[in-house]
């Protein structure tokens, strides 16, 4: 759904912050982490939202269209939301991320140990199209995470479940928070693709 502290630097400078998640617990931790009611959440589907045309003027979606076998759906659903002018940018794992991992997803999903459901990836070119198809101009391709899928896996599961093993992946993903930081190229590869579409003009 989100990532509180996006919402929250919104919050700020005055934006209106709204937000879908289709599981309801998800949305109950998301509205207790704004005590002051700066988040407006709702449970719903991304693929028919519940907000009127041209209702915002950004729409942030990282890491949930993938989940869907009609990714396209959501897509439009954005981008009738969006007021003309308005920006959309969505992220989905990168087909051809270097370390592999959507192979290791469709292993995991294979074997029915994937804690993510249903997820597929795509090209660059694949979302851009999608994004056209949608309406939208695309105006930015970049990417997120260059960094072994598995470790982020293992990293998210150790400070869920085992908070105390967390410090030997935090040691792991050392190397890569330095290449982000230093050799901003290879964000271009990371394993979340991510672009930016924005509703053209009336």
């Amino acid at each position: 759904m989100f990532i509180p502290s996006h919402q929250a630097i919104l919050c700020v400078i005055g934006a209106a912050v709204f937000g879908i998640d289709i599981s309801e617990p998800t949305v109950r931790q998301a509205r207790e982490g704004f005590p002051d009611g700066g988040l407006r959440a709702a449970v719903a589907d991304v693929r028919r939202l519940p907000f009127r045309d041209g209702s915002f003027d950004a729409v942030y979606s990282m890491g949930t269209i993938e989940h869907f076998r009609d990714p396209e759906t959501a897509l439009y659903e954005m981008h009738r939301v969006l007021r003309p002018g308005g920006r959309a940018v969505v992220g989905v794992p990168n087909r051809w991320d270097p370390f592999l991992r959507p192979l290791l997803a469709r292993v995991l999903q294979t074997l029915r140990l994937y804690g993510y459901g249903y997820e597929r990836s795509f090209s660059r070119r694949a979302l851009r199209r999608m994004l056209e198809s949608a309406g939208f101009e695309v105006v930015a391709e970049t990417a997120i995470l260059f960094v072994p899928g598995w470790l982020r896996m293992a990293d998210l599961a150790f400070h869920s479940y085992a908070p105390s093993l967390a410090r030997a992946t935090a040691l792991g993903l050392k190397p890569f928070a330095w290449l982000d930081a230093h050799v901003p190229a290879v964000r271009r590869h990371g394993y979340l693709l991510a672009s930016v579409g924005v509703r053209r003009p009336r």
